[in-house]
This record gives structure tokens, sequence and C-alpha cells, in this order.
């Protein structure tokens, strides 16, 4: 069906691009993955960006949802773009997308804006966009994603009519006939007889702007891509050579060497701050890329030593909702000139957990990990990029949150089709995956070990103490905005005033039906004696409980607790 096209650059214009370039990165995620051979070659490209993009839709429609009437002004969908995107940039190409769609923002918010905005702004956001997104790339290479956006605002500006839609459909066509010559100004690329995998996901971003304000469709990728692997592979498309292609631009890679960890996090510093990290981090690395401003910051590099890098963070602000990729032996990250296969193993455990703190306990365990913060749960892709990630032929999936199960449950089917046996383990909380991930043994028969995970999480009780944000119905009452709430099993069961008095009286009514064993997780923001508090209420009052204690950082509740 045809898109209904959009006349002028408004909040809907916004939407309906972030919508369909969502849609586009979907059908075209797989094709980009599998010809990502720059800066390293390690398959993820188009599930990066389809990731950035999903959180860039996941803004904006929440800032439409809180809308009764009417509809958000331009500027407030533009800068929910550019902020959803930037907090949920993944890799390098996703955090220049970040940067694009930054600094297409930063001109259709600018002061002073008309309630619909023309063509001739597109140019001036698609030049802002590309000049930006350079300037955020400590040492830009030509070939890249970086090269496409500027012949796509080259393109924008010579363009024919003032109409938007004249104005996307040049980009468009400008970024196209560039991508086509990546290959010749990569040697990679002409090695793997590919088109750089950043700039193809970018011309479908630019392929979905054209379908915005046109209602026509772009040319399908597909027949793009294929016409280059046959020219600079020298062979039919279907014939294996681009294939043989990407296998030695990849070991060309791996004798070249490169940093063994890809570290990415949220940084919140200052200006001058973030102007010495990249003195820091670009000796620490290559691929550095730090995005955004006004106080918050996504920094991109890839590193030997990701402690450091994590530490210059430290330095220069508030570091939070780190990633830390190790690309271990076999992989194209790993120095050295032989490259052996890396093995699958023969099981493995992914979870998603809500703090830093959970992660590392999780990680200790040998869990691999997402981390999700409050009020931004993963996506179904990022659960897949981590089953994968695990690398594994079977894999227990704890989703640690009852919201999440259906987006666990798409994860699970998707890992399945490729060849991946995963079974979901329908956990609530982080507590009752802990009570999981003790039990775990790998070496025993798949089915014995996931029944005996789901024994152990069914018989964990969870609840979490947190701070009402604002006036509610509960099943205890109604609460104002501040009250202490105490949760069990997903249901509020008290309110109160104080944190620890309110923790006090949840643990006592979950030990009223009995116990072994309580886990308590703090937040970061928890009462500095809450923990010893309650080990003494436990240790006087119920015998033979024992008690253990965690840190979880930046986990969205004040406190988690679980009764085994």
């Amino acid at each position: 069906m045809a898109q209904v096209p959009q006349t002028f650059f408004d909040a809907l214009a916004v939407r309906t691009w972030c919508g369909l370039a969502l849609e586009s990165l979907g059908r075209a995620r797989e094709e980009i993955d599998a010809i990502n051979v720059y800066p390293v070659a390690d398959g993820d490209t188009g599930t990066n960006l389809y990731l950035t993009v999903e959180s860039a839709v996941a803004a904006v429609e929440a800032v439409f949802a809180a809308y009764d009437v009417g509809k958000p002004t331009l500027a407030d969908a533009a800068r929910a773009m550019a902020h959803g995107a930037l907090i949920g940039a993944r890799g390098n190409s996703g955090t220049i997308l970040a940067q694009l769609l930054r600094g297409m923002a930063q001109v259709l918010a600018a002061e002073g804006e008309t309630a619909h905005t023309d063509g001739s702004a597109l140019r001036l956001a698609l030049r802002q966009a590309a000049d930006s997104a350079r300037q955020a790339v400590a040492h830009p290479v030509e070939g890249t994603v970086l090269t496409v956006a500027s012949a796509a605002a080259d393109a924008a500006g010579g363009a024919a009519h003032d109409d938007c839609g004249a104005v996307a459909r040049a980009a468009y066509e400008g970024a196209r006939v560039a991508l086509a010559e990546t290959p010749g100004q990569l040697a990679v690329l002409e090695r793997a007889g590919v088109v750089d995998a950043g700039g193809q996901g970018l011309l479908a971003v630019l392929g979905a702007l054209v379908e915005t304000f046109t209602g026509e469709a772009a040319a399908p990728l597909v027949h793009q891509v294929s016409a280059v692997h046959a020219r600079v592979a020298g062979g039919s498309p279907g014939d294996g050579t681009a294939l043989t292609s990407l296998a030695d631009a990849e070991d060309c890679a791996v004798a070249a060497g490169a940093p063994a960890f890809e570290v990415i996090y949220l940084l919140e510093a200052e200006d001058a701050a973030v102007a010495r990290l990249r003195g820091r981090l670009d000796a620490l690395g290559d691929s550095l890329v730090i995005v955004g401003g006004d106080g918050l910051w996504n920094v991109h590099v890839h590193v030997d030593d990701a402690g450091a890098a994590v530490e210059a963070g430290v330095e220069a602000g508030r570091p939070y909702r780190i990633r830390i990729t190790h690309f271990g032996a076999g992989d194209v990250h790993t120095t050295g000139a032989e490259r052996p296969p890396r093995e699958r193993a023969q099981r493995a455990v992914v979870a998603v957990v809500p703090g830093e703190g959970l992660a590392g306990l999780y990680s200790e365990a040998g869990a691999t990990t997402v981390l999700a913060r409050p009020g931004e749960p993963p996506a179904s892709g990022e659960l897949v990029q981590a089953v994968r990630r695990a690398h594994a032929r079977e894999v227990v999936l704890l989703p640690n949150d009852a919201e999440l199960r259906h987006t666990a449950a798409a994860a699970a089917e998707q890992a399945r089709t490729e060849g991946i046996r995963v079974a979901l383990i329908p956990t609530r909380s982080a507590v009752q995956g802990i009570a999981a991930l003790a039990v775990h043994e790998p070496d025993r028969r798949f089915d014995e070990d996931v029944v005996s995970m789901t024994s152990a999480a069914g018989a964990t009780r969870y609840a979490e103490v947190a701070v009402a944000e604002r006036q509610s119905w509960t099943m205890a009452g109604i609460c104002q905005a501040g009250d202490v709430l105490g949760l069990i099993d997903g249901d509020v069961a008290v309110i109160g005033t104080d944190v620890t008095a309110t923790a006090g009286t949840v643990l006592d009514r979950m030990l009223s039906a009995g116990g072994e064993l309580v886990t308590l997780v703090l937040g970061d923001e928890a009462p500095e004696t809450i923990a010893e508090h309650l080990e003494a209420r436990v240790r006087e009052s119920y015998l033979a409980v024992d008690t253990v204690v965690y840190r979880g950082g930046r986990q969205g509740a004040l406190l988690l607790i679980g009764v085994e």
C-alpha cells in the first residue's frame, strides 16, 4: 500500500519517517549485517542501525502519546527523535546515525521555527547532519557512511525544486551514487566486493525519507548491492565470488590487528571534560565516536584496555549504561595472523538485568547480559543479538521482567529460526533470575537444566520497594506522588512514607509464608543503613533464614527482595 505523502516537515512527518525507516532497516538488516567488513567485520551493522532507530521511534511515540488532544510541535518530535537515537545508539554506525539525526534536529527544532517546514530547511538539516557527524568521528575515513551522508547533503543542496519530496529524492540519489563508489575509496570494501554497510543503512533511512514526502518507495537496495558485488568481485551476484572476497577481507583485518574490546557508554559531562576525554580515548584505541551535547553524550571506542576507557569516562563525568563487548579467539578484532574458527559453546544463559551491579554479578556467573535502564526496556532485536553473542547451541533466556515476556518470546522464536535451541524461563524479577542461575548446570541434559532453573525461579517470591511518581489507584489504596511503595509479586501491597520501614513490612509479609534465603539487591538511591537494618530484622525474628546482599547500581527500584 502506498504511503500517504507528507507535504511539509512537521511532527507527523518525523513520526512517519522514523516508522518507515525502522521498517526499511528491518527488511535490510540481515543483508547489511552480511556485508559489514569495516571498521571491523563483526556482522552487526544492520542490527545496530535497526536498534538505534527503534529507540528513536519509541521516543517519538512517547511524545505523541503524551498529548490527549492535538499533536506535538516539530521541535518536540525532532528533539525526541534525536534523544531516543542518542540513548539507544548501538555500535559504530548506530552512534554516527544518532549524530546525523541530532544534526537534523538542531535545524528542525531551531528557535523561530514555523508550524511547518519546507524543503529549504530540509536542505539545511541534511547539511548540518553530515557536518556534525563528521566532526564527531575522531579520524574520518572516506568510503564510509560519512562520505554517503556528505554526498546526500551536497545533492540536496542542488535539488531543482524547493519542496520536501524533491529535496529528499535528490539526497537519496546522491547517496545512492556515493554508496556505489565506496569500494573504490576503501580497499577492504574492494577486496570483499561489497559497499559500505553503514552507508547502505543510511540509504535505507533516506529511502524512508523519500517515501515520507512522496508516498513512493525507493528502489530495493538488494539490486544495488548485487550489482556492486558483481562489478567489484568480478563475478555474478550468485556465484560465491563476493563471499570468498569477504572472507579474504576478514583475514586481512585479522592480520593487521585490531583492539579486542568495543566499549560504549552514555556519559553525563560538560563540554570541556568531553574535549579532554576525546584525547584520552584517541590515545587508547580507534573507531572513536563521541556524539551528543547539552550534557549528555554517547561514547563509542575500540580498545585493548576496556577498564581504562571506562575510567576515562569516570574522570570526565558520570558514565552509565556501559556495554563492553569482548571479541574473543577467532574474531576479527583479535590480533594474529591465524584465525581458527570459534567453536560454539554447548549451552549459555542470556539474562536481562536492571543495573550495572547485577550485570557484573550475572557475568561472573557466566551469563551474557543485556542491561535495561528504567523506562528503556530492550527490544527483541537486542535480545536476539545477545543470543547470537553468547555463541552457543543451546540458550536459556531469562527476561527478569513480566512485561518483557512477549519481547523475549519473539527473540527466542527468531533465534530458533537460526538453528539455536532456546528455552525461555518466564522470570519476572532479577532475583528470580539469580535463583535460576544458582542451580544452572551446563553439563546436564538441556531439558533437565531448564526444569531445574524454572523450578528455582518459580519457588522465589519477589518484591521491590520504589517511590511513586504520580497519584494512582493501587491494590493497597490510593498513593500520592512521593509515597514509598512495596510491591509483592508485581502488585502494590504496602504504601508508606519511610523506605526502611516499608521494606521491613514487605519482608515480614513475604517471610510469613516461610523461607530459607532472603536476597536483597540495593539500588544506588537506597538508604545506606537499609541492608544492615533488614539483615538484623531477619536474624532476630526468623531463625535459620540466611540473607545475602548485592549492589544493583542504577536499577530503578530502591530495593529488590527475593525469598526462597
